[in-house]
C-alpha cells in the first residue's frame, strides 16, 4: 500500500509539472508576439522600382511548355514583333512582359485545340535584349552604351564602365526607359569611409548618369594645393577651405588672398579676401561656389593680379584632387 501511495504521489507531481509547463508554454506563445515582433522584410522604395521589361524586336526568348516539352524552344522576335511557334504559327509578343507573353502562348495553344486548358502551362524567359542597351554617362571612366543581357544592379553597371572618376558626385541619376521624363536620384558613394552602395536594379533601356561634383581649386602658398571636390556638402567657406588645405605656408600673404569667380554671364570677377581678419572674426566668412579658384600669394612675391588671372585658367589640370566630406 505504501508503494502504491508513493507511485500515486509521483504521478500527481508529474501531472502538475506538465500542467505548469503547459501553462508557461501557452503564456510564452501568447506573449511572444508582443515581446518579439518579427522584423519587417526589406523592400525597395517605390520610386526605385521599375516595371517589368517588355519584349522588343530582335530579342531572343526561351519558351518552356511544361506538359509538352516538344513544343518548347528558343525564338527570335522578328521586326514585326512576332515569333513562330510550333503547330500554331505566328504569335505577336512585342510590348508584352515575359509573364504576359507566357499567358498569351498558353491561350493560343488552347484556342488552337492543341493543348487542354489544364495542361497548357508556359514560361517565357527573355534571354537576349537586342535593342535595349544600358546608357552610362557622366563622371565614369568609360562612358557609353553597354549591352543589356538582363536586369543588373547599379553597382555592377558602374563597375562595368570603369567606376566613378575622382570628380564624380555622390548622387547618381537614373532615367527609366518606361518613364524617361521622371528620373530618380540615389546616393551612390562606394569610395566613402562607410561605402554607400544601394541595391537598385537597372533594366535594359535605362540610362545612368553620374554628375560632376562641385570643385574648388586652391593654389599658391598653402600646404596642400589642389582641387577639392564638394562631395555631400552644400557649401564650403574660405576658412573651412584653408583648414582643409593645411593653412598658409611660410610668409603667406593671408591678408590679400585672391578669389577668382566666374559669373553667370561668363565674366571673371576678382575678389581680395582678408583671411587673417576672418580668422579673428573681424569680417564675415565667404561662402565659396563651384568653380571658384583661391590663390594664396607670398609676401615676398608680390604677384600682380594680371599674372594670376593669366595663370589661373590652367589651375586644376596638374593639381591633386581631394574629396571633401566623404561619408
Amino acid at each position: 500500500m505504501k508503494m502504491i501511495r508513493m507511485m500515486r504521489n509521483r504521478a500527481g507531481r508529474s501531472l502538475a509539472c506538465r500542467a505548469l509547463l503547459g501553462t508557461l508554454f501557452l503564456t510564452v506563445s501568447l506573449t511572444g508576439i508582443a515581446q518579439w515582433p518579427e522584423s519587417a522584410p526589406s523592400q525597395v522604395p517605390a520610386e526605385l522600382a521599375a516595371p517589368a521589361v517588355q519584349i522588343g524586336p530582335g530579342d531572343i526568348i526561351t519558351v518552356t511548355m511544361f506538359d509538352a516539352p516538344e513544343l518548347s524552344g528558343r525564338f527570335r522576335v522578328n521586326e514585326k514583333g512576332d515569333i513562330d511557334l510550333s503547330l500554331i504559327g505566328t504569335v505577336h509578343v512585342q510590348g508584352l512582359t515575359a509573364d504576359q507573353a507566357a499567358r498569351k502562348i498558353e491561350m493560343s495553344y488552347v484556342q488552337g485545340q492543341i493543348l487542354q486548358p489544364g495542361r497548357s502551362q508556359a514560361a517565357v524567359f527573355i534571354e537576349v535584349f537586342a535593342n535595349q542597351g544600358l546608357v552610362i554617362s557622366g563622371e565614369v571612366k568609360s562612358p557609353g552604351v553597354y549591352p543589356a543581357v538582363g536586369v543588373r544592379m547599379l553597382h555592377d553597371v558602374v563597375t562595368a564602365a570603369g567606376g566613378v572618376s575622382a570628380t564624380a558626385s555622390s548622387r547618381v541619376v537614373i532615367a527609366r526607359r518606361s518613364d524617361p521624363q521622371h528620373p530618380i536620384t540615389v546616393t551612390y558613394n562606394p569610395t566613402a569611409l562607410k561605402p554607400v552602395v544601394p541595391e537598385v536594379q537597372i533594366f535594359p533601356g535605362d540610362s545612368v548618369m553620374v554628375p560632376r561634383a562641385g570643385i574648388i581649386y586652391v593654389a599658391g602658398n598653402v600646404t596642400k594645393p589642389g582641387s577639392y571636390v564638394l562631395d555631400g556638402r552644400n557649401a564650403l567657406t574660405i576658412e573651412e577651405l584653408m583648414a582643409l588645405a593645411g593653412g598658409g605656408g611660410h610668409a603667406a600673404a593671408m591678408r590679400r588672398v585672391q578669389l577668382m569667380r566666374t559669373l553667370e554671364d561668363g565674366r571673371k570677377e576678382m575678389i581680395i579676401i582678408p583671411v587673417d581678419r576672418i580668422y579673428k572674426a573681424q569680417v564675415p566668412d565667404v561662402v565659396l561656389k563651384d568653380g571658384d579658384i583661391v590663390y594664396v600669394p607670398t609676401s615676398r612675391g608680390k604677384l600682380a593680379t594680371e599674372q594670376f588671372l593669366t595663370s589661373a585658367i590652367g589651375v586644376g589640370t596638374s593639381l591633386a584632387i581631394y574629396k571633401v566630406g566623404t561619408q
